[in-house]
């Protein structure tokens, strides 16, 4: 791909999260950093502080606006035009890093030829970004040495989103920002330890550590330890098994930790799959909107009732341990799981803890191989480290990329359009953001404190959308897309561009992924939540 495979194929950040604060230059795309990572937001803000340049390219005006020296408020589903654009200004302009392309990446010439079709004038109509603003990015970008990227799911919930995150790539490639302090392509994880259960092997398409179940050693390596046959053929995707289930290729499903009733995309469809099944177990520490559709329900603990270990998004393995005992029934997930395989008959399943769990899989992972419970302690380590004599790594890529070359792949792209569109009918685009005063959609639903900040959802609707539709702030409004429809408050504010409305995942009231779109990005399966046709009317 784009040189950056281990931050492609896991989400991981190439740098951390400390070094944000000493960037010369950070760019926010796709992500309301002090709303959905308010500690990392406190490195952006400490950043500015210090006289770092700040860029924020975002359809909606979100609270990081106001500590930008450039905001690009681009249409939703634009970013490739926008990124490939500034690539454009940076190499007319000479301000591209030609010693770093010549060392350390290939392609560039092919790359350079499919900039001509991000002409100014095009960038512009795509993006609904002047053009002299995208110039001022491209330079601001380029100049301040080190720069940061920070993207989020505003880049990655497309049908185009592995392109976003490929012209990401490019960016940082041709500036000469990736092995290096402060700079970087740095994907922010949407809730605690996405980067642990994706390090654990919970993708399709790889054991732990990213270790390709297509790899005949890697198989062969863990069929040893396991003493089974493993398939070589990658699984399906999140998506595509509610889609399986839907068809009734799937009857039985065991879901842990997930909400899809109010998180998957295109949720009735979800639920009319849920429905279909002929077995349906959940586990999860709260009896919520999935759980209360299944046959069994196993309840699990949460962080405070188990002893283990989280990664966080700049790739730290921490400890995690017990605080209270597990309440009621519930039982570390690890030990049901474990537990349902004794009873099954199953061999290898005979773990006294979750430290047994941790040194097997330590000593089938590479880039796990010199973490140990003693080492993380006191302080994580931030993978890869693969000796106990290895004090793991801040920053990954500083001598070579994970590519055959070793070198960084520069890659063409051409612009895509969503796969959503509006027309007459759903003339209105709607995307989806998070509140800082809610986490997800299950656990802060049943704090009082939250709901009293922060207890509602309304839809935000620009106020020249509201004028034309004779919609006024609070009035009760349904709105519709080509999959469902429900009803909601209306805020009119200025956050959102004409033309485009948004409103947060997080409220069984207000189910939001019963409108969205399922249309999958072809590389990553991912769903396009980000771009939802719509229209609104007052209830």
């Amino acid at each position: 791909m784009a040189g950056l495979a281990t931050t492609l194929g896991s989400g991981a950040m190439t740098n951390s999260n400390a070094e944000i604060g000493d960037a010369a230059c950070i760019m926010a795309i796709g992500t309301s950093t002090t709303e959905a990572h308010p500690i990392i937001g406190y490195q952006v803000k400490r950043a500015v502080r210090q006289g770092s340049k700040l860029i924020v390219a975002n359809p909606q005006e979100v609270p990081l606006v106001r500590f930008a020296d450039l905001f690009l408020q681009i249409k939703p589903g634009s970013d490739v035009a926008l990124l490939m654009g500034m690539a454009r200004v940076i190499i007319e302009e000479g301000l591209h890093d030609q010693k770093y392309i010549d060392e350390r990446c290939e392609n560039f010439d092919q790359f350079k030829q499919s900039l001509d079709e991000y002409t100014p004038e095009f960038v512009s109509e795509i993006t609904g970004v002047p053009r002299e603003k995208v110039v001022e990015a491209a330079r601001m970008y380029a100049e301040n040495d080190p720069a940061s990227i920070l993207y989020c799911m505003g880049i990655t919930q497309h049908s185009h989103g592995t392109d976003n995150v490929l012209a990401i790539s490019n960016l940082s490639l041709i500036t000469g920002n990736l092995g290096k302090p402060s700079a970087g392509v740095n994907p922010l994880r949407g809730q605690n330890n996405v980067q642990g259960a994706c390090d654990m092997g919970s993708l399709p398409n790889v054991f732990t550590g990213y270790q390709k179940v297509t790899d005949d050693a890697a198989r062969q390596k863990f069929e040893k330890a396991w003493g089974a046959s493993l398939s070589g053929e990658p699984g399906l995707t999140h998506t595509e098994i509610f889609d399986a289930a839907y068809k009734g290729d799937i009857k039985a499903l065991y879901l842990v930790g997930e909400n899809p009733v109010l998180t998957e995309a295109n949720a009735s469809h979800s639920i009319e799959a849920m429905e279909k099944l002929e077995f349906f177990v959940v586990q999860d520490i709260f009896l919520n909107e999935t759980a209360e559709k299944a046959d069994v329900v196993l309840p699990a603990t949460s962080f405070a009732e188990k002893n283990g270990t989280f990664v966080n998004t700049e790739r730290r393995v921490q400890r995690v341990r017990k605080v209270i005992e597990p309440v009621g029934e519930a039982r570390p997930d690890w030990l049901i799981v474990s537990s349902i395989a004794n009873e099954m008959g199953a061999e290898g399943f005979a773990y006294n803890s979750a430290r047994d769990i941790f040194n097997e899989m330590t000593s089938l992972t590479p880039s796990y191989a010199g973490i140990t419970y003693e080492r993380i302690e006191e302080e994580g380590i931030q993978w890869p480290c693969p000796a106990e004599d290895h004090p793991g790594t801040q920053i990954l890529h500083t001598e070579k990329f994970n590519t055959p070359s070793g070198k960084g792949k520069l890659m063409p792209i051409s612009y895509r359009p969503s796969e959503e569109c509006c027309d007459f009918d759903f003339p209105l685009i709607l995307t989806t953001e998070r509140s800082l005063y809610q986490f997800h959609s299950t656990m802060t639903r049943h704090t009082e404190g939250l709901d009293e900040l922060h207890g509602g959802e309304r839809i935000r609707i620009n106020p020249v959308d509201a004028e034309k539709m004779g919609i006024e702030d609070g009035d009760l409004v349904e709105v519709r897309s080509r999959r469902g429809k429900l009803q909601v408050k209306a805020q009119i504010t200025n956050r959102s561009q004409e033309g485009v409305a948004s409103l947060s995942f997080h409220y069984a009231e207000c189910p939001i992924n019963q409108l969205t779109s399922s249309a999958l990005d072809p590389v990553a399966k991912t769903p396009e939540t980000k771009v939802c046709a719509i229209r609104i009317e007052k209830a």
